[in-house]
């Protein structure tokens, strides 16, 4: 997509955009990063779908933005109630807990790209423990099955 036509975007819809995402967030300087990512996805993107319909290109976009923000915010907070119920002397430094926080994320990142059947199966097996029997159970698919998400599990992981 060229600049120009970006740009032409950008002056027609980028006061819609912004605040239809400051109604989703009621928070401006949120709502304004977020725009903004819009946009920069925009003029790194192939797809001339935005000039017929900018404004449902751009809401697509911008959901999909919301949601890993939403993501973020979940991980982030989650992480601050951990860090505030240990106690003093066995809170990591700032540096580990950037760095703690850091692959946090890339492992809800790896997680999200699985496919869900991978993901459930391995979130069974890591943070409850369950074998492979019991996880064929839980879901209701075969031992083999399980195997297989598994191997896809570890492989996404593997690879990051």
């Amino acid at each position: 997509m060229s600049v120009d036509s970006v740009e032409q975007i950008y002056r027609e819809h980028h006061g819609w955009l912004h605040r239809w995402l400051r109604g989703k967030l009621g928070f401006s300087d949120e709502a304004a990063d977020i725009a903004h990512d819009v946009f920069v996805r925009l003029l790194h993107s192939r797809n001339t779908e935005a000039l017929r319909e900018p404004r449902a290109y751009l809401r697509i976009m911008a959901r999909g933005l919301l949601i890993d923000h939403y993501r973020r915010s979940d991980l982030m907070r989650a992480w601050q109630q951990t860090l505030a119920a240990l106690p003093e002397a066995e809170a990591p430094s700032a540096e580990a807990q950037v760095s703690i926080l850091q692959t946090l994320m890339r492992i809800d990142a790896l997680l999200d790209d699985l496919p869900a059947g991978a993901r459930d199966a391995f979130m069974l097996s890591q943070l409850h423990g369950m074998t492979y029997a019991d996880i064929a159970t839980h879901l209701g698919v075969s031992l083999i099955t399980v195997k297989r998400h598994m191997l896809k599990a570890f492989q996404a992981c593997l690879a990051a």
